[in-house]
């Protein structure tokens, strides 16, 4: 199967369901066509998933797909932007229309559920790689940003955290149990937190979604605004299916594992308390924005920690 055949038969019907007005033109042409008008800003994201890096060898690419594309558009829930479109750069070792199917089901119904439109992409030979850049809009001047932090703030997270790693244990097992179905539901079906980002534009005063860990993440947020966190630890949102199976180690896992794709924002005290109701329930608070530069880490054990290790993307190998 030639490149344009492969395109024409799995990919160029993703674009035929384009509803968004601003998406003109999709496949077809050298370039798609995005139209933004004057009272919106565009904010656009690249992500790259390796297989053996970050999806296993033989994983279903319906879930390849899903993950891929979920993923990249969490990037636009932390901006706390409205999706628009994305494209697509596919590695294949070999094009086998049964695989080409699956992964393309996948893609379509992730685009579906989050507003997506495929806007092109490109194909090519190789160890098998997908890279998605997405594209988003947010009213002028409200796009939520790293660096907007300041002492005082509250530090929130949607939410639970650690289950996507936790996962990675299970991910072998032939018939896993409800608990860990739970934790790996968290992993095959990651869910940006689009809606929750669009309320908190213009309120938060930053925001990042947890891709490397909370303890990482966080702290990208207090090196970007200049300022350092305390956090408890015991407010840190577990699981059952985590506390249960992982036990001692599942505030580890919620501190330095990845792929949550949660929020984790700051809010400005006085602001905390006018947040919608819908908007509060989806949040929990679990420490507070500091003068002192560094991550702080108090436990229900009452030891600190600084420690802001989280995923390596040039670390182990799945």
């Amino acid at each position: 199967m030639g490149e344009f055949d492969l395109i024409r038969r799995f990919f160029a019907p993703l674009a035929e369901r384009r509803g968004h007005p601003d998406l003109l033109l999709a496949i077809g042409d050298d370039c798609a066509i995005e139209r933004i008008t004057p009272d919106h800003d565009l904010v656009f994201s690249i992500d790259t998933q390796v297989e053996g890096v970050h999806f296993p060898h033989r994983y279903a690419p319906r879930r390849i797909a899903g993950r891929a594309l979920a993923a990249a558009t969490s990037d636009l829930a932390a901006m706390g932007a409205t999706p628009v479109c994305f494209t697509l750069a596919l590695t294949l070792p070999q094009a086998e229309p049964a695989w080409l199917s699956d992964f393309a089901k996948g893609l379509a119904e992730t685009a579906d559920r989050f507003g997506l439109a495929l806007a092109g992409g490109d194909t090519t030979r190789g160890p098998l790689s997908i890279t998605i850049q997405v594209h988003g809009t947010v009213a002028r001047g409200r796009a939520l940003r790293r660096s907007g932090a300041t002492p005082g703030d509250i530090v929130a997270v949607s939410g639970t955290l650690g289950d996507a790693g936790a996962a990675l244990d299970y991910l072998d097992v032939p018939s896993p149990d409800p608990l860990e179905d739970a934790l790996l539901a968290r992993y095959h079906s990651p869910v940006p937190r689009l809606e929750l980002g669009q309320a908190l534009a213009g309120v938060a005063s930053s925001a990042i979604d947890i891709s490397d860990g909370l303890a990482s993440d966080l702290g990208h947020i207090l090196e970007a605004s200049g300022v350092g966190a305390s956090v408890d630890t015991g407010r840190i949102p577990l699981s059952d299916a985590l506390k249960q199976l992982k036990g001692a180690n599942a505030l580890q896992l919620a501190l330095h594992a990845g792929d949550d794709y949660e929020l984790c924002v700051t809010i400005p005290g006085q602001d905390w308390q006018n947040l919608p109701g819908f908007v509060r329930e989806q949040l929990t608070a679990i420490g507070r924005i500091e003068e002192g530069a560094g991550l702080r880490l108090s436990g229900v054990n009452g030891c600190e920690d600084d420690s802001s290790r989280g995923y390596d993307h040039f670390g182990k190998d799945l």
